[in-house]
C-alpha cells in the first residue's frame, strides 16, 4: 500500500508539471496575433516582437503571480489557523491599494521603488491590524473571521475610492483596482521577480511554519520563536501581495480557494502542500487568463472579472462545505 501511495504521489507530480507546461504553451500562443507553435522557427519580425515583449512576459507573470498569491494565502491560513483567511479576506490587498492611491495622489512623480515601499507599508499595517483583531475577538468562528476581514477590506477600498474621486485620480488609480495582465510587457513585469526569493524563503522555513500551525504554546515549547516567525510570515505576504498588485492589479480569491482545494486532496500539512499549492495557483491563473482572452475573442475580459466570478462560486462552495463539516 505504501508503494502504491508513493507511486500515485509521483504520478500526481508529473501530471501537475505536464499540465503546467501545456497551459504555458497555450497561453503563449493565444492572442490576436496569429503565432503558432508549428511555425515557431519561421516567425516574422513582428511576430517575434509580440512573442518576446508581450506573450512570454505575460505568461511568466501569470505563473509567478498565481504561485505567489496561492502560497501567500496558504501562509496566512497557517499563521491565523483559519482556512478562510487570505490576502483577500485579511485586508492585505485593500490596504496595498490604499497605499498605491495615496502614492498616486501625493507622490505622483516618485519612483516605482518609492510607490512600492509605500504600498508595502500600508499592506503591512492593514494585515497586522487584522491579525490583532483575530487575537482579540472572542468568537473565533471559522466563517465569521474572514467575513469580517472582507468587510474590513471593503471599508478600506471604499476609502481608497473616495480619495481617488476627491483628488480626481480615478483613471490613474483604476489600473491597480482591477486585475488585468493585458498591459504586461517585457518592460514592466520585473517587480514580480521579487516573488522568487520570497517563495524560496518560505520553502526554506516551511518546517517552522508547519510547527507554527500548532499554536503559540506548542511552538514555544518546541523552541520555535513564534512572534518572530509570525512577523516574518506577515512581512513576506505583504511584500509579495504588493509586488503582484503593482504589476497586474488586484487579483482576488486565488489565495483562499486554491489552498483549500489543494488541502481537500492533499491534507493540511503545510510543508507537504506548499509546492502543490504553488503549482495549482499558477495553473488556476493560467486557466482563468486563457478564458478571459478567448471568451469574447478577439476582445479580452480583465482577468480580475473572471476570477471574481469563479472565485466567488468556489468560495461559497468552501464556506458551505466548511459549515456542513
Amino acid at each position: 500500500m505504501e508503494r502504491i501511495a508513493q507511486k500515485t504521489q509521483g504520478n500526481y507530480k508529473w501530471y501537475m508539471i505536464v499540465m503546467l507546461v501545456a497551459l504555458i504553451l497555450i497561453s503563449i500562443f493565444t492572442g490576436v496575433s496569429d503565432i503558432r507553435l508549428s511555425n515557431l522557427l519561421s516567425l516574422t519580425d513582428t511576430q517575434k516582437l509580440v512573442l518576446l515583449t508581450s506573450r512570454i512576459p505575460r505568461t511568466f507573470s501569470l505563473v509567478l503571480a498565481g504561485s505567489t498569491l496561492a502560497v501567500s494565502g496558504l501562509l496566512m491560513q497557517q499563521l491565523t489557523q483559519n482556512k478562510f483567511v487570505s490576502p483577500t479576506t485579511a485586508g492585505t490587498l485593500a490596504s496595498a491599494r490604499l497605499g498605491i492611491v495615496i502614492a498616486v495622489i501625493f507622490f505622483s512623480h516618485s519612483s516605482l521603488a518609492y510607490k512600492t515601499g509605500l504600498a508595502f507599508v500600508f499592506s503591512l499595517i492593514g494585515t497586522f491590524t487584522f491579525i490583532l483583531f483575530v487575537r482579540t475577538v472572542k468568537l473565533k468562528n471559522a466563517v465569521m473571521i474572514p467575513l469580517v476581514g472582507l468587510m474590513f477590506g471593503n471599508i478600506i477600498s471604499s476609502f481608497s475610492t473616495y480619495l481617488a474621486v476627491q483628488y480626481e485620480v480615478v483613471q490613474n488609480a483604476s489600473s491597480w483596482l482591477q486585475g488585468n495582465f493585458a498591459l504586461i510587457s517585457s518592460e514592466n513585469y520585473q517587480l514580480l521577480l521579487l516573488s522568487v526569493p520570497l517563495l524560496i524563503f518560505i520553502i526554506s522555513l516551511a518546517h517552522y511554519f508547519t510547527i507554527l500551525g500548532l499554536g503559540r504554546d506548542v511552538s514555544l515549547e518546541l523552541g520555535v520563536p513564534y512572534g518572530l516567525l509570525e512577523f516574518i510570515g506577515i512581512t513576506i505576504v505583504s511584500l509579495a501581495t504588493t509586488a503582484v498588485i503593482l504589476t497586474a492589479g488586484s487579483i482576488p480569491f486565488v489565495g483562499i480557494v486554491v489552498p483549500n482545494l489543494v488541502s481537500i486532496k492533499k491534507g493540511d500539512h503545510f510543508q507537504k502542500v506548499l509546492l502543490p499549492t504553488a503549482f495549482s495557483g499558477a495553473l488556476f491563473l493560467l486557466i482563468t487568463d486563457i478564458i478571459s482572452r478567448t471568451m469574447i475573442y478577439p476582445y479580452e475580459i480583465p482577468i480580475g472579472v473572471v476570477i471574481g466570478v469563479v472565485g466567488s462560486v468556489l468560495f461559497l462552495y468552501l464556506l458551505l462545505r466548511g459549515e456542513s463539516e
